[in-house]
């Protein structure tokens, strides 16, 4: 997930994180309703509920707002989201999925390709790049959890298939169906993760050059900034030369 991951480092070393912390929080909260509203308001008997609930505690938010966003599917006024996936080529040619949850499909659909034509790309069909990228569970831990030998056994004997981990993390990588019993044996063995969540994975990386990679950047960012967009994907690779001067910037 290298672009993905990537561009997340970046926005992190330049302190931008707590500048869209109320927008974090919307997307959490709109995570919480849908999946609220899909099942019973109950996490302990709705897993896609506990999951958002875990991630939003993960970003601290304030269980005020997980309340309110939980009562808010409850309500006859509720709006109706859904999920849509948008997917198309960025700058440089890389590949590019938006994972959505909205309430107007003309109105998104109409940001999502304004980014793309803004920075050179070209929005596609649903399809026409994610047969190039894995749809994996990620489960991520502290690097406190354990030594990366101790999460690495644990993950083998959840049923993971790999675990990267560094000084700051351990991300546990499964399949996608079993996302949810991989996570539970996990949390017997190392406690509650950081996060869990259903991730694309690009199967190769296409490396960009500075130019490229600012392009890319500015796409993602203009997308991340919709309310209605809820993940952004690529399969880009910046070189360590790069990113540094793009974190520099």
């Amino acid at each position: 997930m290298a672009g993905h991951s990537q561009f997340k480092n970046i926005m992190h070393r330049k302190g931008k994180q707590d500048a869209v912390r109320s927008k974090i929080f919307g997307k959490l909260a709109r995570e919480i309703t849908v999946a609220a509203k899909q099942g019973v308001p109950d996490p302990s008997m709705n897993a896609k509920l506990r999951l958002a609930i875990q991630n939003a505690r993960a970003e601290n938010m304030p269980r005020d707002n997980i309340d309110r966003a939980i009562k808010k599917a409850l309500g006859a006024d509720a709006d109706n989201y859904e999920d849509v996936r948008y997917e198309g080529y960025g700058p440089g040619g890389v590949a590019v999925i938006v994972e959505t949850l909205t309430d107007n499909r003309n109105r998104t659909g109409g940001a999502v390709r304004a980014a793309f034509t803004k920075f050179g790309g070209a929005l596609g069909e649903t399809g026409s790049v994610s047969f190039s990228f894995d749809h994996v569970g990620e489960i991520v831990y502290p690097a406190s959890a354990g030594s990366a030998d101790a999460v690495l056994e644990a993950a083998i004997e959840a049923g993971a298939d790999d675990v990267q981990s560094d000084d700051e993390s351990h991300v546990v990588i499964c399949g996608f169906e079993a996302m949810g019993e991989v996570s539970k044996a996990l949390e017997a063995t190392l406690g509650q993760a950081t996060s869990v969540k259903a991730v694309w994975r690009p199967q190769n990386t296409v490396p960009v050059d500075e130019e490229k990679a600012q392009s890319i950047m500015k796409m993602v960012a203009m997308l991340e900034d919709d309310d209605d967009v809820q993940n952004v994907y690529s399969n880009f690779d910046i070189s360590e030369e790069v990113l540094a001067k793009l974190t520099a910037a």
